[in-house]
């Protein structure tokens, strides 16, 4: 026997879900808002009087439930790819061709469907059996956040899936974007309560979906179009065409872009960017360009993907929004890695509904293209909508000689000196151990397992020593106690003893892991164990000069400076002294005798992918104790290239050079000969 409350409810569910349908997918409402609200106060008055009816999927349950504790990672069934770009009529041609070339149908035009490039977050929205049960953000393209309590809250996103015809699981994807009007009553909101406003609507979105507290996203009103789709499971027989797909996505109750078209074509391309061009100001929602896929799926097995995205859709940008402003100065930023980034310091601007107050200026050599000076007006642009740049000086405000900007000597962090990266364009501090820019790049590289091999010693706990000032040089490290570590957040006594042992053990290491642990710029583990065994020493490496250096293995004038310079900085020396005095040590280095029967005696070797039978490490090591010379880079001085799997572009030079190539079975074959 039915129960008569709970057919009421679910015609009323039923009901509001097939108004919420024409309201947000259609745009066809078929009643008065004020006939939407007394059904939707009935529902709510039904359940008050009976909790026991309410469902997950009720229309109700999208105003927000308690907040959740934490973000959870999810890995999505089908990795979530980028798309490539194209920025003229000419690179859409391109596309096509690529594609008429791979499908061999070189004269036959192709069907697109293309659609507007919403400014918001990507998102893969999951429906099984029809009720949602989960939302993740992009991410990296293979794993995303759950936001579903998030997602939950938007109207335009059906929590029960219309009929009864879909497949038992299917993903859409699509876009969680604001309109350009609730995107200005979201910030009237915000300043009201004395509140930062949000830069812009995708940065307001990205803001809501990120909000532990659903209510939050419930009371601002995003909205959802979809543009895609994950997986889908093989009970449900999928149309032929994009285009197909879409409208039954949108039978379902599942919203698309109004303006999304077929097309044919590169010219119908071409005709679609002219016309949206033209209409992009009117519509109410930012959009940066727009997206063309071919509409026929069943051809996108057979033009499949690169390595970052697929080939059957590109992404055509529009033009970059320009505004003109004052260029007040230039600050250093120093980066992780020691670069120096000149920033331009402007007069705030709002280019493309964001306030532009800085923006990169790259290095020496992209101010000099530009001749960009303090005290220009510049013309500012947002690349792709998104990234500030300046285009260049408006010379005609320049009325008198301004100076040209030079990079500054000495580092603005740690005053050690500036030196350039031979022909490259970067600037570099040479106090890498001592720089507190560089600072947690340096001990994560020093405590790293092909360096120090300090295993415990993670990225998170080595932040929390750097951000509390435990540890500002490598040899801090050796400073630490085991009450010190068990103090720290998610450390115990135990779990603190455990990275003090494998602290000291690490003194007890070799020259080549310590040179290579110290991050010498342009010094990896090939050349640093060359240094090693070149010098047998470390004064003897501290001390060498430039031409010293070059007579080394696989050591030419870039990398000879950067040794060079680094072992030059007092405050480096001051640090490698603090750790010879913290007790560091290794075996001095001998003169191993070789075989002179060897295949690999004399003969300069190049390691590259990866090897099944040990590591590059290894192999590199039993090749110098056969005599072999182990650098990194091919040349036509090369006498073998090891090829391991997913070998690149080591091995196509290789080719191109004429090098011996040896796969992991050829060279394990020659290495045992080598041993009798």
């Amino acid at each position: 026997m039915s129960n008569p409350l709970k057919t009421e409810h679910q015609k009323l569910c039923k009901e509001l879900n097939y108004h919420n349908y024409q309201y947000y997918v259609l745009d066809d409402p078929q009643v008065s808002d004020a006939e939407y609200d007394a059904l939707y106060q009935k529902l709510l008055k039904l359940e008050k009087q009976h909790p026991e009816l309410i469902t997950s999927e009720s229309p109700s349950q999208r105003v927000g439930d308690a907040p959740i504790e934490s973000f959870q990672s999810v890995k999505h069934a089908v990795p979530m790819f980028s798309l490539d770009n194209a920025f003229s009529q000419e690179d859409l041609q391109d596309f096509e061709r690529r594609i008429q070339d791979r499908l061999k149908i070189p004269s036959e035009q192709i069907d697109y469907i293309a659609e507007p490039k919403m400014d918001g977050l990507a998102i893969n929205i999951r429906y099984e059996n029809g009720c949602l049960k989960q939302a993740t953000t992009r991410g990296d393209g293979v794993t995303g956040e759950d936001v579903t309590h998030n997602i939950r809250t938007l109207h335009s996103v059906p929590l029960q899936l219309l009929g009864d015809d879909w497949p038992q699981t299917l993903e859409v994807r699509g876009e969680v974007f604001i309109s350009k009007k609730d995107f200005a009553q979201i910030n009237e909101h915000q300043m009201a309560k004395g509140d930062k406003a949000f830069a812009n609507p995708r940065n307001a979105a990205a803001g809501t979906l990120r909000q532990l507290d659903p209510r939050i996203a419930a009371q601002r009103k995003l909205s959802f179009f979809l543009y895609g789709w994950g997986e889908i499971s093989h009970d449900w027989p999928q149309p032929d065409t994009y285009s197909e797909t879409l409208q039954q996505f949108r039978v379902w109750g599942l919203p698309t872009n109004p303006e999304t078209q077929l097309v044919i074509g590169a010219a119908g391309m071409g005709d679609y960017y002219q016309r949206l061009v033209e209409k992009r100001d009117s519509l109410d929602y930012e959009i940066d360009g727009i997206v063309y896929k071919v509409n026929q799926i069943n051809w996108y097995e057979r033009l499949g993907f690169t390595a970052k995205a697929p080939r059957w859709a590109i992404a055509r940008k529009f033009p970059a929004q320009e505004k003109w402003t004052d260029l007040l100065g230039i600050d250093i930023q120093v980066g992780r890695t020691g670069a120096l980034t000149p920033v331009a310091r402007l007069q705030p601007v709002e280019v493309g509904g964001v306030v532009v107050s800085n923006a990169t200026l790259h290095n020496l050599d992209e101010i000099r293209r530009k001749d960009v000076r303090v005290g220009d007006k510049v013309i500012v642009r947002r690349a792709g909508d998104v990234i500030p740049e300046i285009v260049g000086p408006v010379l005609s405000f320049r009325k008198q000689e301004l100076p040209l900007f030079n990079m500054p000597s000495s580092c603005p962090e740690c005053g050690s000196e500036v030196v350039k990266d031979g022909d490259k364009a970067v600037h570099r501090c040479s106090g890498g151990l001592f720089c507190p820019a560089q600072r947690k790049r340096a001990l994560q590289h020093y405590v790293s397992r092909k360096a120090m091999d300090i295993v415990g010693l993670g990225d998170k706990l080595i932040d929390q020593l750097c951000d509390l000032e435990l540890v500002k040089h490598p040899d801090d490290l050796y400073k630490l106690d085991v009450e010190t570590l068990a103090g720290l957040e998610r450390m115990a006594q135990k779990s603190a003893q455990k990275v003090i042992d494998a602290i000291n053990a690490s003194k007890n290491t070799t020259l080549p892991r310590f040179i290579f642990a110290l991050g010498i710029p342009e010094v990896g583990e090939v050349t640093a164990r060359n240094l090693a065994n070149h010098f047998k020493s470390l004064p003897a490496i501290e001390s060498a000069e430039e031409e010293m250096l070059l007579a080394v293995d696989d050591i030419g004038e870039i990398v000879a400076k950067q040794i060079k310079h680094f072992f030059a900085q007092p405050h480096n020396l001051e640090v490698i002294g603090g750790l010879l005095a913290a007790g560091i040590h290794w075996p001095e280095i001998e003169i191993a005798e070789q075989p002179a029967d060897s295949p690999f005696a004399g003969k300069t070797v190049v390691l590259t992918g990866s090897l099944q039978q040990g590591s590059r490490t290894e192999a590199a090591a039993k090749l110098e104790a056969l005599g072999a010379k182990v650098t990194s880079s091919v040349s036509a001085k090369t006498d073998f290239l090891v090829a391991g799997e997913k070998a690149g572009s080591k091995l196509t030079k290789a080719e191109q050079l004429g090098v011996t190539i040896l796969n992991e079975q050829q060279f394990t074959e020659l290495m045992e000969s080598s041993h009798g």
